[in-house]
């Protein structure tokens, strides 16, 4: 009996140990449970921490990138035009070198027309004289808008102004006339002098160099283009060219109009000049004066240059040009 006591004893013990043992793997599992779920949670925390600490910093990428491209989108006109324009070698000179001979305080009064009501949209020309260089046409051509350019003959300083020509739909040649104030002869000036067989081969010349030519307008020219006699040689040269002859009126005194008359041709002239004065205020009022002529008249020509103030007012104008048709020159007529 008694062995049999001491079995059951130990037995017993045996148990005790066990439900220890069962408890304390309970309570670690429980421990560890708890430590797993509060330990996860921390970690989701800091996870979810970094993604947010990372999506705001992408946020703020994107939105410095977006600031980056809308200034780049909306970098001016201005800007842009005078980095292209910073590439020519040419100095910009106000329009007043055309007629600087005049000594007049205004520049030579524009052609007199009666004042009528167009049946159609204004059409409003505006040409650009002196391009001559690869800067210039590019500048010209950034602003969008149909603008005829007129070519100078090339030179030394511009070499390449008919092959820049060439590359063009349309264009003009801004051809060197004698000034009253006749200091130095650029390369196909025409000078009151020239016998009708040397006007007609520098005319000739010139269309070999610029084949497409249709039009030209003079270059200074003051005295030239008040000579009847000289006037009469050229426009004679142009028509057995198949030339037409837009006046650009750098003197009051231009008997183009009277030629024209006796040849039976119709008298073209410039209108307005933009750029007499070479401020940004001054050329868009200039401008606002051609559309005007041109909203009055049906039609208008107006004159600038290739030069930064200029092309800038254009561009900086151009909601004014709703009210007229801005066209090439050989389509006004």
């Amino acid at each position: 009996m008694a062995k049999r006591r001491k079995k059951v004893k130990t037995n017993s013990n045996y148990l005790s140990y066990i439900v220890w043992i069962l408890s304390f793997i309970v309570v670690i599992s429980a421990s560890l449970a708890v430590g797993y779920h509060f330990g996860y949670n921390d970690a989701k925390k800091d996870t979810n921490l970094v993604q947010k600490n990372k999506e705001n910093t992408n946020l703020a990428i994107l939105q410095k990138l977006e600031k980056d491209n809308v200034k780049t989108e909306n970098k001016s006109v201005n800007d842009r035009l005078k980095e292209v324009l910073k590439q020519s070698p040419i100095k910009d000179v106000g329009a007043n070198h055309e007629y600087e001979e005049e000594l007049l305080a205004k520049p030579p009064i524009r052609v007199k027309r009666e004042i009528t009501r167009p049946s159609t949209k204004p059409k409003l020309a505006i040409i650009l004289d002196d391009v001559s260089v690869k800067s210039q046409v590019e500048a010209i051509k950034k602003l969008n808008l149909p603008l005829t350019m007129s070519f100078l003959p090339p030179s030394k300083n511009r070499p390449n102004s008919a092959i820049l020509a060439s590359k063009e739909d349309f264009y003009m040649v801004h051809l060197p006339m004698e000034a009253k104030s006749f200091t130095k002869e650029e390369p196909f000036t025409l000078i009151v002098s020239d016998s009708q067989l040397k006007i007609r081969d520098r005319i000739e010349k010139v269309k070999k160099l610029f084949p497409r030519v249709r039009y030209i307008n003079n270059h200074t020219g003051s005295k030239f283009t008040s000579n009847e006699m000289a006037v009469n040689k050229l426009i004679s040269s142009l028509n057995v060219n198949n030339i037409n002859f837009i006046d650009s009126r750098t003197t009051a005194d231009t008997k183009v109009p009277k030629v024209m008359k006796n040849f039976g041709l119709k008298y073209v002239a410039r209108d307005v000049f933009l750029d007499h004065q070479m401020d940004k205020p001054y050329i868009k009022e200039q401008i606002k004066k051609a559309i005007k002529i041109a909203k009055s008249h049906g039609t208008a020509i107006a004159i600038g240059h290739p030069h930064a103030n200029t092309l800038l007012a254009i561009a900086e104008s151009k909601k004014l040009f709703k009210d007229v048709e801005l066209v090439l020159v050989n389509e006004l007529y």
